[in-house]
């Protein structure tokens, strides 16, 4: 007799599903991200097969978000969050009014109440965690001042978020949209602002405890656990203040697992361990995030598309470019130069979780007609299918408006916005931002200045070796501007910005960053400018020497085997054998 295991159901239907599809995405140049929404389309509810648990889907998409946040905060300090304040707070406030009132036009259109069009507003205004950080990080800009006013705007959402849900019984209770038809009397202003103080007391007291208390304890926790010499119970510690303090803001303090979790990693950030922290807890954050885009999936009806065309297409509309249109102004507005206006404005450009419960809850209060469930959940999918293609757009587009406007400003453009799908080609586009070349011959180039690559960088200086660094972290270039160090700011995955280095005149390339899917890529640009040129690359593992090797590389660097050739070198001599 078969076991009735729905969450086992669910976990391996989710994962080997969008693998498949993910793996199909991928090899038609394709945002994965396609795939895992398609592959939640075919196990949801309006399409024959299996059918998962929408509940359980929602609930382990739910410890992707606060796993995702969490990792976000532990490369986020309070300083960078402070840092960005200034922006962030007025413009994710006015983004959020505009987009309010393009869905509340729309609401109108279609016949709606007041309140319905409110609902249906806010929930097309609020862009999603999970997409909006997968794109910062497949483009390593996380760290950049950009990636930081993303992050900061998207917690100002996430904010105003938590007081609409706090608000809409009450604003049911003033409508009186069917709150009177269950025999509840209309919120009285005095309740409705006293609801909204208790809020944002919570929220204030959640924010100082965590600055107080958690500033000490977690720290001290983490380093208590590291002394125990338990790889697996410092996994665990992990684990469960990342978990732990999401779940607890939300269950004392009303505030959403995502903001919970990112203060955690905020707060653990400053402990030396964060890196070791964030390494941990990357694989599961990454198959959770999966399964967050298959539940995602599971809620779309197909029909919706055919059956009611044309709003669906003004709600994918508002959430693409008059929401976009808005962030751009007013980054502009902000005199941010123009590409960090493109960028706020294509991470913007899709909606997710947030609108998911705000859509759920103006139902259940009578608000939001059933109508307007299903275009938020249309403009979503849409929108994050969409999502990949509008980088690339603004990629494309950006020469033309830093041409039109940053110059016309007097405002310095920062490095391109790196895209996936152009690493993959050695070509520079007519209309892509090239660095300036280097003057260098006989050179080396060091790309990464992280932990390896700054090492290997002070070792050339002492050297006196000629050198260039290639970077993308907006940090690291200044501090490697301030020192004298000669510098291209950018992605070496791009062929415009290595091709600025003179691999073709170097001597020795030098790739000390950790991925080594894009150590491929650059590999591979590499050998097509200079077949002779000594590269030397890392790697953590046998599988990705072999990779590495395969792509051309010269020599890889396998931080363990080195590690065991230093402990070796320090073994004592064997006394030789005596003669009886």
């Amino acid at each position: 007799m078969p076991h009735h295991t729905p969450l086992i159901a669910m976990i391996v239907m989710g994962l080997v599903l969008a693998f498949a599809f993910g793996a199909i995405a991928n090899r038609l140049r394709i945002s994965p991200l396609v795939g895992y929404l398609l592959a939640g389309v075919l196990v949801g509810p309006f399409t024959p097969g299996f059918v998962g648990d929408q509940n359980l889907a929602n609930e382990l998409a739910e410890i992707g978000v606060i796993l995702l946040m969490f990792g976000v905060g532990l490369h986020f300090s309070l300083k960078d969050l402070m840092s960005v304040k200034a922006i962030a707070i007025p413009g994710a406030v006015a983004q959020i009014a505009l987009a309010t009132i393009l869905g509340m036009g729309l609401s109108w259109w279609l016949g709606w109440s007041i309140a319905a069009g409110l609902v249906f507003g806010l929930a097309l205004s609020v862009a999603s965690t999970v997409v909006l950080l997968r794109a910062m990080q497949e483009r390593r800009l996380i760290e950049t001042e950009r990636g930081r006013i993303a992050v900061g705007w998207l917690i100002v959402e996430d904010l105003a978020m938590v007081l609409a849900l706090v608000l809409l019984p009450a604003l049911a209770g003033i409508m009186g949209d069917g709150a009177s038809e269950s025999g509840k009397a209309s919120m009285p202003t005095q309740d409705i602002l006293m609801a909204l103080g208790l809020t944002l007391g919570k929220v204030v007291a959640f924010v100082v405890l965590m600055l107080v208390v958690g500033r000490r304890l977690i720290p001290w926790i983490l380093h208590y656990v590291v002394h125990t010499g338990s790889r697996e119970l410092f996994r665990l510690a992990v684990l469960a203040i990342a978990l732990g303090v999401a779940f607890g803001a939300a269950k004392l303090f009303g505030v959403s697992f995502a903001l919970g979790a990112f203060f955690a990693g905020m707060i653990m950030s400053e402990s030396a361990l964060s890196h070791e922290a964030a390494n941990e807890t990357l694989p599961l954050r990454d198959a959770f995030a999966v399964l967050f885009f298959v539940s995602v999936g599971m809620l779309v009806d197909p029909r919706i598309i055919i059956e009611n065309p044309l709003p669906v297409f003004a709600t994918l509309f508002i959430i693409v470019i008059g929401k976009s249109l808005a962030a751009f102004v007013i980054v502009l507005l902000f005199r941010h130069p123009v590409g960090t206006a493109l960028l706020i404005s294509a991470s913007l450009a899709q909606i997710g979780e947030f609108s998911f419960i705000l859509v759920a809850l103006g139902t259940d209060l009578k608000l939001l007609p059933a109508e307007g469930r299903d275009l938020v959940l249309a403009g979503a999918i849409l929108s994050i299918m969409l999502n990949p293609l509008v980088f690339i757009g603004a990629d494309r587009a950006r020469p033309w408006f830093e041409r039109h406007f940053d110059k016309r400003r007097g405002i310095s453009s920062g490095p391109t916005i790196p895209t996936p799908e152009a690493s993959v080609s050695a070509a520079v586009p007519d209309n892509e931002v090239i660095p300036q070349p280097t003057t260098l011959t006989g050179h080396v180039v060091l790309v990464g200045y992280g932990r390896v690559g700054s090492l290997v960088g002070a070792a050339l200086r002492e050297r006196g070796m000629p050198f260039l660094v290639i970077e993308d972290v907006d940090k690291r270039v200044a501090e490697l501007r301030s020192q004298g160090i000669e510098v291209i700011a950018g992605n070496a995955t791009h062929g415009g910005v290595l091709a600025a280095a003179k691999p073709g005149e170097a001597r020795q390339l030098i790739i000390a960053i950790p991925n080594v899917f894009e150590a491929g890529v650059i590999l591979d640009l590499a050998r097509k400018a200079n077949l002779g040129l000594e590269i030397i690359a890392r790697a953590h593992a046998d599988a990705e020497v072999d990779h590495l090797m395969t792509h051309g590389a010269t020599t890889v660097i396998m931080g363990e085997r080195e590690i065991a050739r230093a402990m070796i070198e320090r073994f004592p001599q064997a006394p030789a054998a005596s003669v009886a």
